[in-house]
């Protein structure tokens, strides 16, 4: 079975990335950019708007298209990702929904935290890192 997600990449105006602690199973203790699955009826921008409300506490304006990724998840699952550069448009940050933690992380700290697989060759690939 294949679960369709979205993820939010967001800087900041010092360059640094949003990324949160995943506070649940899959990826618990891990930290990777905030997202989730797509519910029904609704279109990548929406979602993405909504997640990273609900795991961050920000409000975001969706933009372009970041890159795709599978991964797969338990029993089976495909979890087919598709992530979009955000941009910060007002709330307060604040960990939330399945997050257990949440922050503004340089490219080079990055490399230093636990971190979901595959994620910082995906961002290099897409010229994020």
């Amino acid at each position: 079975m294949r679960i369709r997600c979205v993820g939010g990449i967001v800087r900041d105006e010092r360059g640094r990335l949003l990324m949160v602690r995943r506070g649940r199973p899959p990826g618990e203790g891990l930290w990777s950019i905030p997202g989730g699955r797509v519910e029904p009826g609704e279109d990548d921008p929406a979602a993405v708007a909504r997640e990273l409300k609900e795991e961050t506490g920000l409000d975001v304006a969706v933009g372009a298209p970041a890159g795709r990724v599978e991964r797969p998840g338990p029993g089976g699952v495909t979890y087919d990702i598709h992530d979009y550069v955000a941009t910060v448009t007002g709330g307060t940050l604040r960990a939330g929904d399945d997050a257990s933690e949440v922050r503004w992380v340089t490219p080079d700290g990055l490399r230093d935290l636990p971190v979901t697989p595959g994620l910082l060759d995906a961002l290099a690939l897409w010229g994020l890192l």
